[in-house]
Protein backbone atom coordinates (compact mmCIF):
# COMPACT_ATOMS: atom_id res chain seq x y z
CA UNK A 1 0.00 0.00 0.00
CA UNK A 2 2.80 2.43 0.90
CA UNK A 3 4.56 1.66 -2.41
CA UNK A 4 1.34 2.47 -4.29
CA UNK A 5 1.08 5.78 -2.45
CA UNK A 6 4.70 6.62 -3.20
CA UNK A 7 4.17 5.77 -6.87
CA UNK A 8 1.03 7.95 -6.98
CA UNK A 9 2.81 10.85 -5.28
CA UNK A 10 5.77 10.43 -7.63
CA UNK A 11 3.46 10.45 -10.65
CA UNK A 12 1.79 13.66 -9.43
CA UNK A 13 5.20 15.24 -8.93
CA UNK A 14 6.24 14.32 -12.49
CA UNK A 15 2.99 15.82 -13.83
CA UNK A 16 3.65 19.07 -11.98
CA UNK A 17 7.19 19.25 -13.31
CA UNK A 18 6.04 18.58 -16.87
CA UNK A 19 3.27 21.17 -16.60
CA UNK A 20 5.57 23.83 -15.15
CA UNK A 21 8.22 23.13 -17.80
CA UNK A 22 5.63 23.46 -20.59
CA UNK A 23 4.20 26.60 -18.98
CA UNK A 24 7.56 28.33 -18.61
CA UNK A 25 8.64 27.46 -22.16
CA UNK A 26 5.26 28.50 -23.64
CA UNK A 27 4.63 25.06 -25.16
CA UNK A 28 0.88 25.47 -25.55
CA UNK A 29 -0.07 22.09 -27.05
CA UNK A 30 2.17 20.12 -24.68
CA UNK A 31 0.74 21.93 -21.65
CA UNK A 32 -2.88 21.51 -22.75
CA UNK A 33 -2.45 17.81 -23.51
CA UNK A 34 -1.05 17.15 -20.03
CA UNK A 35 -3.23 19.60 -18.10
CA UNK A 36 -6.61 18.74 -19.61
CA UNK A 37 -5.94 15.06 -18.95
CA UNK A 38 -6.10 15.81 -15.21
CA UNK A 39 -9.28 15.71 -13.15
CA UNK A 40 -10.67 19.26 -12.57
CA UNK A 41 -9.89 18.93 -8.85
CA UNK A 42 -6.22 18.20 -9.66
CA UNK A 43 -6.23 21.11 -12.10
CA UNK A 44 -7.48 23.38 -9.32
CA UNK A 45 -4.84 22.05 -6.92
CA UNK A 46 -2.10 22.80 -9.44
CA UNK A 47 -3.53 26.26 -10.17
CA UNK A 48 -3.81 27.20 -6.48
CA UNK A 49 -0.07 26.66 -5.98
CA UNK A 50 0.96 28.99 -8.81
CA UNK A 51 2.11 32.58 -8.36
CA UNK A 52 0.23 35.41 -10.11
CA UNK A 53 2.64 35.57 -13.07
CA UNK A 54 2.19 31.87 -13.85
CA UNK A 55 -1.59 32.10 -13.45
CA UNK A 56 -1.65 34.84 -16.06
CA UNK A 57 -0.14 32.37 -18.53
CA UNK A 58 -2.82 29.80 -17.68
CA UNK A 59 -5.52 32.23 -18.81
CA UNK A 60 -3.85 32.40 -22.24
CA UNK A 61 -3.59 28.61 -22.46
CA UNK A 62 -7.17 27.71 -21.46
CA UNK A 63 -10.54 28.75 -22.86
CA UNK A 64 -13.14 30.33 -20.51
CA UNK A 65 -15.10 27.08 -20.62
CA UNK A 66 -12.06 25.01 -19.60
CA UNK A 67 -11.24 27.53 -16.90
CA UNK A 68 -14.82 27.24 -15.57
CA UNK A 69 -14.34 23.52 -14.80
CA UNK A 70 -11.18 24.38 -12.86
CA UNK A 71 -12.76 27.33 -11.05
CA UNK A 72 -15.67 25.24 -9.77
CA UNK A 73 -13.17 23.12 -7.85
CA UNK A 74 -11.26 25.97 -6.18
CA UNK A 75 -11.71 26.13 -2.42
CA UNK A 76 -13.40 29.38 -1.38
CA UNK A 77 -11.56 29.42 1.96
CA UNK A 78 -8.18 29.16 0.24
CA UNK A 79 -8.67 31.61 -2.62
CA UNK A 80 -9.57 35.28 -2.71
CA UNK A 81 -11.90 35.22 -5.73
CA UNK A 82 -11.85 39.00 -5.90
CA UNK A 83 -8.08 39.04 -6.54
CA UNK A 84 -8.15 36.05 -8.91
CA UNK A 85 -10.85 37.57 -11.12
CA UNK A 86 -9.04 40.91 -11.10
CA UNK A 87 -6.05 39.20 -12.78
CA UNK A 88 -8.24 38.12 -15.72
CA UNK A 89 -9.48 40.13 -18.66
CA UNK A 90 -13.05 41.19 -17.66
CA UNK A 91 -14.60 39.62 -20.77
CA UNK A 92 -12.67 36.39 -20.18
CA UNK A 93 -13.85 36.33 -16.53
CA UNK A 94 -17.46 37.00 -17.56
CA UNK A 95 -17.36 34.18 -20.15
CA UNK A 96 -15.87 31.85 -17.54
CA UNK A 97 -18.65 32.67 -15.03
CA UNK A 98 -21.25 32.10 -17.77
CA UNK A 99 -19.91 28.58 -18.32
CA UNK A 100 -19.97 27.66 -14.63
CA UNK A 101 -23.01 26.07 -13.03
CA UNK A 102 -25.21 28.95 -11.86
CA UNK A 103 -25.01 28.06 -8.14
CA UNK A 104 -21.21 27.87 -8.30
CA UNK A 105 -21.03 31.20 -10.13
CA UNK A 106 -23.22 32.74 -7.42
CA UNK A 107 -20.83 31.45 -4.72
CA UNK A 108 -18.00 33.27 -6.49
CA UNK A 109 -19.95 36.50 -7.06
CA UNK A 110 -21.04 36.59 -3.41
CA UNK A 111 -17.38 37.16 -2.52
CA UNK A 112 -17.21 40.32 -4.66
CA UNK A 113 -18.32 43.91 -4.17
CA UNK A 114 -21.76 44.85 -5.52
CA UNK A 115 -20.35 47.10 -8.25
CA UNK A 116 -18.08 44.28 -9.45
CA UNK A 117 -21.02 41.86 -9.55
CA UNK A 118 -23.05 44.35 -11.59
CA UNK A 119 -20.14 44.81 -14.00
CA UNK A 120 -19.74 41.08 -14.69
CA UNK A 121 -23.50 40.56 -15.07
CA UNK A 122 -23.62 43.38 -17.61
CA UNK A 123 -21.04 41.85 -19.97
CA UNK A 124 -22.13 38.24 -19.36
CA UNK A 125 -24.40 36.52 -21.86
CA UNK A 126 -28.04 37.34 -21.19
CA UNK A 127 -29.30 33.84 -20.39
CA UNK A 128 -26.56 33.05 -17.86
CA UNK A 129 -26.87 36.51 -16.28
CA UNK A 130 -30.62 36.02 -15.75
CA UNK A 131 -30.12 32.66 -14.01
CA UNK A 132 -27.44 34.10 -11.74
CA UNK A 133 -29.49 37.23 -10.91
CA UNK A 134 -32.41 35.04 -9.87
CA UNK A 135 -30.22 33.09 -7.44
CA UNK A 136 -28.49 36.18 -6.04
CA UNK A 137 -31.83 37.45 -4.71
CA UNK A 138 -32.27 34.60 -2.25
CA UNK A 139 -31.22 35.03 1.35
CA UNK A 140 -27.86 33.51 2.25
CA UNK A 141 -27.81 30.10 3.97
CA UNK A 142 -31.24 29.14 2.60
CA UNK A 143 -32.23 26.45 0.11
CA UNK A 144 -32.63 29.13 -2.56
CA UNK A 145 -29.05 30.33 -2.14
CA UNK A 146 -27.52 26.87 -2.72
CA UNK A 147 -29.87 25.45 -5.36
CA UNK A 148 -29.08 25.23 -9.05
CA UNK A 149 -31.50 26.05 -11.85
CA UNK A 150 -29.73 23.71 -14.26
CA UNK A 151 -31.96 20.67 -13.99
CA UNK A 152 -34.16 18.63 -16.34
CA UNK A 153 -37.94 18.84 -16.03
CA UNK A 154 -40.44 16.94 -18.17
CA UNK A 155 -44.23 16.78 -18.45
CA UNK A 156 -46.44 13.99 -17.13
CA UNK A 157 -48.46 13.85 -20.38
CA UNK A 158 -45.57 12.95 -22.68
CA UNK A 159 -44.12 9.59 -23.63
CA UNK A 160 -40.90 8.03 -22.41
CA UNK A 161 -39.51 8.35 -25.94
CA UNK A 162 -40.00 12.13 -26.02
CA UNK A 163 -38.64 12.43 -22.46
CA UNK A 164 -35.46 10.59 -23.51
CA UNK A 165 -35.08 13.02 -26.40
CA UNK A 166 -35.28 15.97 -23.97
CA UNK A 167 -32.85 14.23 -21.62
CA UNK A 168 -30.23 13.70 -24.35
CA UNK A 169 -30.62 17.28 -25.51
CA UNK A 170 -30.38 18.98 -22.10
CA UNK A 171 -28.08 16.58 -20.22
CA UNK A 172 -24.81 18.39 -21.10
CA UNK A 173 -25.94 21.49 -19.19
CA UNK A 174 -27.77 19.76 -16.34
CA UNK A 175 -25.95 19.38 -13.03
CA UNK A 176 -27.41 15.90 -12.51
CA UNK A 177 -29.55 13.57 -14.61
CA UNK A 178 -30.10 10.74 -12.13
CA UNK A 179 -33.42 12.26 -11.09
CA UNK A 180 -35.77 13.81 -13.66
CA UNK A 181 -38.52 15.93 -12.14
CA UNK A 182 -42.03 16.04 -13.57
CA UNK A 183 -44.08 19.25 -13.70
CA UNK A 184 -47.63 20.07 -14.75
CA UNK A 185 -48.79 22.75 -17.20
CA UNK A 186 -48.27 25.50 -14.61
CA UNK A 187 -44.72 24.33 -13.77
CA UNK A 188 -45.78 22.90 -10.40
CA UNK A 189 -43.90 19.87 -9.13
CA UNK A 190 -45.95 16.76 -9.87
CA UNK A 191 -43.53 13.87 -9.48
CA UNK A 192 -40.09 12.41 -10.06
CA UNK A 193 -38.66 9.57 -12.10
CA UNK A 194 -35.22 8.04 -11.81
CA UNK A 195 -32.93 7.60 -14.79
CA UNK A 196 -33.08 3.83 -14.28
CA UNK A 197 -36.88 3.76 -14.45
CA UNK A 198 -36.85 5.96 -17.52
CA UNK A 199 -34.40 3.69 -19.33
CA UNK A 200 -36.24 0.44 -18.61
CA UNK A 201 -39.74 1.80 -19.36
CA UNK A 202 -41.39 1.14 -22.73
CA UNK A 203 -40.90 3.99 -25.21
CA UNK A 204 -44.61 4.61 -25.67
CA UNK A 205 -45.47 4.59 -21.96
CA UNK A 206 -46.71 7.92 -20.58
CA UNK A 207 -44.49 9.55 -17.94
CA UNK A 208 -47.48 9.96 -15.64
CA UNK A 209 -47.82 6.16 -15.48
CA UNK A 210 -44.24 5.46 -14.34
CA UNK A 211 -43.39 8.53 -12.27
CA UNK A 212 -43.50 8.62 -8.46
CA UNK A 213 -46.00 11.31 -7.41
CA UNK A 214 -45.00 11.12 -3.72
CA UNK A 215 -42.01 13.40 -4.18
CA UNK A 216 -40.21 15.01 -1.24
CA UNK A 217 -39.37 18.69 -1.74
CA UNK A 218 -38.04 21.61 0.29
CA UNK A 219 -39.19 25.23 0.51
CA UNK A 220 -36.96 27.85 -1.11
CA UNK A 221 -36.62 29.67 2.22
CA UNK A 222 -35.67 26.58 4.28
CA UNK A 223 -32.44 26.80 6.26
CA UNK A 224 -29.55 25.00 4.55
CA UNK A 225 -28.79 22.98 7.69
CA UNK A 226 -32.32 21.54 7.66
CA UNK A 227 -31.93 20.75 3.95
CA UNK A 228 -28.71 18.87 4.72
CA UNK A 229 -30.56 16.82 7.35
CA UNK A 230 -33.28 15.92 4.84
CA UNK A 231 -30.72 14.84 2.24
CA UNK A 232 -29.04 12.65 4.86
CA UNK A 233 -32.27 11.14 6.14
CA UNK A 234 -33.67 10.29 2.69
CA UNK A 235 -30.32 9.43 1.04
CA UNK A 236 -31.15 11.64 -1.95
CA UNK A 237 -28.73 12.62 -4.69
CA UNK A 238 -30.85 15.69 -5.46
CA UNK A 239 -33.72 17.48 -3.75
CA UNK A 240 -36.26 19.71 -5.56
CA UNK A 241 -36.80 23.28 -4.31
CA UNK A 242 -40.27 24.79 -4.57
CA UNK A 243 -42.04 28.06 -3.72
CA UNK A 244 -45.19 28.40 -1.60
CA UNK A 245 -47.34 27.41 -4.62
CA UNK A 246 -45.21 24.30 -5.27
CA UNK A 247 -43.65 25.68 -8.46
CA UNK A 248 -40.34 23.93 -9.17
CA UNK A 249 -37.57 26.54 -8.86
CA UNK A 250 -34.42 24.45 -8.78
CA UNK A 251 -32.66 21.46 -7.24
CA UNK A 252 -30.01 20.95 -4.58
CA UNK A 253 -27.42 18.30 -5.35
CA UNK A 254 -25.46 16.16 -2.93
CA UNK A 255 -22.15 17.91 -3.71
CA UNK A 256 -23.68 21.23 -2.61
CA UNK A 257 -24.86 19.60 0.62
CA UNK A 258 -21.35 18.30 1.34
CA UNK A 259 -20.12 21.89 1.14
CA UNK A 260 -22.94 22.97 3.48
CA UNK A 261 -22.07 20.26 6.01
CA UNK A 262 -18.42 21.31 5.99
CA UNK A 263 -19.40 24.96 6.37
CA UNK A 264 -21.82 24.27 9.24
CA UNK A 265 -19.31 22.02 11.02
CA UNK A 266 -16.63 24.70 10.72
CA UNK A 267 -19.06 27.33 12.01
CA UNK A 268 -20.07 25.20 15.01
CA UNK A 269 -16.46 24.38 15.83
CA UNK A 270 -15.55 28.08 15.65
CA UNK A 271 -18.23 28.91 18.20
CA UNK A 272 -17.36 25.97 20.44
CA UNK A 273 -13.76 27.20 20.43
CA UNK A 274 -14.84 30.79 21.13
CA UNK A 275 -13.44 32.10 17.84
CA UNK A 276 -15.31 34.31 15.37
CA UNK A 277 -14.36 32.37 12.24
CA UNK A 278 -12.29 29.26 11.49
CA UNK A 279 -13.05 29.06 7.76
CA UNK A 280 -9.65 30.41 6.88
CA UNK A 281 -6.20 30.17 8.43
CA UNK A 282 -5.06 33.70 9.16
CA UNK A 283 -1.49 34.37 8.13
CA UNK A 284 -1.64 37.83 9.74
CA UNK A 285 -1.36 37.70 13.57
CA UNK A 286 -3.37 40.92 13.90
CA UNK A 287 -6.29 39.44 11.94
CA UNK A 288 -6.15 36.23 13.99
CA UNK A 289 -6.06 38.21 17.25
CA UNK A 290 -9.03 40.34 16.11
CA UNK A 291 -11.14 37.19 15.70
CA UNK A 292 -10.16 35.69 19.04
CA UNK A 293 -10.20 38.77 21.28
CA UNK A 294 -13.98 39.37 21.68
CA UNK A 295 -14.64 36.03 23.41
CA UNK A 296 -11.36 36.22 25.34
CA UNK A 297 -12.28 39.65 26.74
CA UNK A 298 -15.73 38.39 27.79
CA UNK A 299 -14.13 35.35 29.43
CA UNK A 300 -11.53 37.61 31.06
CA UNK A 301 -14.23 39.58 32.88
CA UNK A 302 -16.05 36.37 33.82
CA UNK A 303 -12.74 35.08 35.18
CA UNK A 304 -12.28 38.27 37.18
CA UNK A 305 -15.77 37.77 38.63
CA UNK A 306 -14.76 34.22 39.54
CA UNK A 307 -11.63 35.58 41.27
CA UNK A 308 -13.71 38.13 43.17
CA UNK A 309 -15.93 35.30 44.42
CA UNK A 310 -12.88 33.57 45.89
CA UNK A 311 -11.94 36.89 47.51
CA UNK A 312 -15.31 36.97 49.29
CA UNK A 313 -14.34 33.71 51.00
CA UNK A 314 -10.96 35.06 52.12
CA UNK A 315 -11.89 34.65 55.78
CA UNK A 316 -12.74 31.00 55.21
CA UNK A 317 -9.40 30.43 53.46
CA UNK A 318 -7.54 32.16 56.31
CA UNK A 319 -9.05 29.74 58.80
CA UNK A 320 -8.52 26.61 56.65
CA UNK A 321 -5.78 27.38 54.12
CA UNK A 322 -5.71 23.80 52.82
CA UNK A 323 -9.05 24.48 51.07
CA UNK A 324 -7.15 26.45 48.37
CA UNK A 325 -5.42 23.27 47.18
CA UNK A 326 -8.67 21.81 45.85
CA UNK A 327 -10.07 24.89 44.04
CA UNK A 328 -8.45 23.93 40.66
CA UNK A 329 -9.68 20.34 41.09
CA UNK A 330 -13.30 21.36 41.71
CA UNK A 331 -13.34 24.00 38.93
CA UNK A 332 -11.54 21.74 36.45
CA UNK A 333 -13.93 18.82 36.98
CA UNK A 334 -16.93 21.15 36.55
CA UNK A 335 -15.51 22.56 33.32
CA UNK A 336 -14.66 19.14 31.89
CA UNK A 337 -18.06 17.66 32.73
CA UNK A 338 -19.92 20.67 31.33
CA UNK A 339 -17.92 20.56 28.10
CA UNK A 340 -18.66 16.85 27.63
CA UNK A 341 -22.40 17.40 28.11
CA UNK A 342 -22.26 20.47 25.82
CA UNK A 343 -20.60 18.50 23.01
CA UNK A 344 -23.24 15.76 23.20
CA UNK A 345 -26.10 18.29 23.25
CA UNK A 346 -24.79 20.38 20.33
CA UNK A 347 -24.22 17.26 18.26
CA UNK A 348 -27.71 15.98 19.09
CA UNK A 349 -29.24 19.29 18.01
CA UNK A 350 -27.17 19.36 14.81
CA UNK A 351 -28.24 15.84 13.83
CA UNK A 352 -31.85 16.38 14.94
CA UNK A 353 -31.73 13.44 17.37
CA UNK A 354 -32.62 15.51 20.46
CA UNK A 355 -35.65 17.07 18.76
CA UNK A 356 -37.27 13.64 18.68
CA UNK A 357 -37.08 13.31 22.47
CA UNK A 358 -39.33 14.72 25.17
CA UNK A 359 -37.62 17.57 27.05
CA UNK A 360 -38.34 15.98 30.43
CA UNK A 361 -36.76 12.69 29.38
CA UNK A 362 -33.64 14.64 28.35
CA UNK A 363 -33.51 16.41 31.72
CA UNK A 364 -33.98 13.14 33.63
CA UNK A 365 -31.33 11.36 31.56
CA UNK A 366 -28.76 14.12 32.05
CA UNK A 367 -29.58 14.37 35.75
CA UNK A 368 -29.06 10.62 36.03
CA UNK A 369 -25.76 10.87 34.16
CA UNK A 370 -24.59 13.67 36.46
CA UNK A 371 -25.72 11.71 39.51
CA UNK A 372 -23.72 8.61 38.54
CA UNK A 373 -20.55 10.45 37.46
CA UNK A 374 -20.78 12.77 40.47
CA UNK A 375 -21.20 9.87 42.90
CA UNK A 376 -18.29 7.86 41.46
CA UNK A 377 -15.92 10.86 41.28
CA UNK A 378 -17.06 12.17 44.69
CA UNK A 379 -16.45 8.86 46.47
CA UNK A 380 -13.10 8.42 44.70
CA UNK A 381 -11.80 11.89 45.52
CA UNK A 382 -13.05 11.70 49.13
CA UNK A 383 -11.10 8.47 49.63
CA UNK A 384 -7.96 9.92 48.01
CA UNK A 385 -8.07 13.11 50.14
CA UNK A 386 -8.65 11.10 53.32
CA UNK A 387 -5.65 8.78 52.72
CA UNK A 388 -3.52 11.68 51.45
CA UNK A 389 -4.19 14.24 54.19
CA UNK A 390 -5.65 12.01 56.88
CA UNK A 391 -8.65 14.35 57.25
CA UNK A 392 -12.01 12.59 57.07
CA UNK A 393 -14.17 15.72 57.02
CA UNK A 394 -11.93 17.42 54.46
CA UNK A 395 -12.31 14.42 52.16
CA UNK A 396 -16.06 14.42 52.79
CA UNK A 397 -16.25 18.16 51.97
CA UNK A 398 -14.36 17.79 48.67
CA UNK A 399 -16.30 14.62 47.74
CA UNK A 400 -19.74 16.19 48.35
CA UNK A 401 -18.67 19.35 46.48
CA UNK A 402 -17.58 17.26 43.48
CA UNK A 403 -20.83 15.28 43.64
CA UNK A 404 -23.10 18.35 43.58
CA UNK A 405 -20.92 20.24 41.10
CA UNK A 406 -20.90 17.46 38.51
CA UNK A 407 -24.69 17.09 38.64
CA UNK A 408 -25.22 20.83 38.07
CA UNK A 409 -22.42 21.08 35.47
CA UNK A 410 -23.90 18.17 33.48
CA UNK A 411 -27.36 19.74 33.52
CA UNK A 412 -25.98 23.16 32.59
CA UNK A 413 -23.89 21.77 29.71
CA UNK A 414 -26.96 20.01 28.28
CA UNK A 415 -29.77 22.44 29.00
CA UNK A 416 -28.09 25.75 28.04
CA UNK A 417 -27.69 24.79 24.34
CA UNK A 418 -31.23 23.30 24.34
CA UNK A 419 -32.60 26.56 25.70
CA UNK A 420 -30.67 28.57 23.12
CA UNK A 421 -31.98 26.32 20.36
CA UNK A 422 -35.54 26.87 21.61
CA UNK A 423 -34.93 30.65 21.52
CA UNK A 424 -33.71 30.36 17.89
CA UNK A 425 -30.11 31.13 18.90
CA UNK A 426 -27.28 28.97 17.54
CA UNK A 427 -26.58 26.47 20.40
CA UNK A 428 -22.90 26.44 19.51
CA UNK A 429 -22.75 29.97 20.98
CA UNK A 430 -22.76 28.19 24.35
CA UNK A 431 -19.12 27.56 23.57
CA UNK A 432 -16.69 25.38 25.49
CA UNK A 433 -14.81 28.32 27.07
CA UNK A 434 -18.11 30.02 28.01
CA UNK A 435 -19.72 27.00 29.67
CA UNK A 436 -16.41 26.16 31.39
CA UNK A 437 -16.16 29.63 32.95
CA UNK A 438 -19.80 29.59 34.08
CA UNK A 439 -19.29 26.18 35.69
CA UNK A 440 -16.14 27.51 37.39
CA UNK A 441 -18.26 30.17 39.10
CA UNK A 442 -20.93 27.65 40.11
CA UNK A 443 -18.35 25.18 41.45
CA UNK A 444 -16.65 27.86 43.58
CA UNK A 445 -19.97 28.86 45.12
CA UNK A 446 -20.80 25.23 45.89
CA UNK A 447 -17.33 24.44 47.28
CA UNK A 448 -17.09 27.40 49.65
CA UNK A 449 -20.75 27.13 50.58
CA UNK A 450 -20.11 23.55 51.68
CA UNK A 451 -16.88 24.68 53.39
CA UNK A 452 -18.85 27.04 55.66
CA UNK A 453 -21.14 24.18 56.64
CA UNK A 454 -18.12 21.94 57.44
CA UNK A 455 -16.07 24.76 59.01
CA UNK A 456 -16.55 23.62 62.63
CA UNK A 457 -15.25 20.15 61.70
CA UNK A 458 -12.20 21.47 59.87
CA UNK A 459 -10.75 23.96 62.39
Amino acid sequence: MSEDRQESASRQQINSELLLAALYSNKLEEFRAEFLDLHPYDQAEFFSKLVDEDRAKIYNFLSPEEMADLFENLEADEENFKDVLAQMNPNYAADMLSNMYADDAVDVLNELDKDQVASYLTIMNEEAAKEIKDLLHYEEYTAGSIMTTEFIAISANQTVRSAMYILKKEAPRAETIYYIFVVDEEKRLAGVISLRDLIVADDETMIGEVMNDRVVSVSVGEDQEEVARMMRDYNFLALPVVDFQNHLLGIITVDDIMDVMEEEASDDYSKLAGIADLDTIDRNPFTAAKKRLPWLIILLFLGMFSASLIGRFEETLDKVAILAIFIPLIAGMAGNTGTQALAVAVRGIATGDLEKENKWSIILREAGTGLITGAVCGILVAAVVYFWKGEFFLGLLVGISIFITLIIATLAGSLVPLLMHRLKVDPAVASGPFITTINDIISILIYFGMAKIFMRFLI
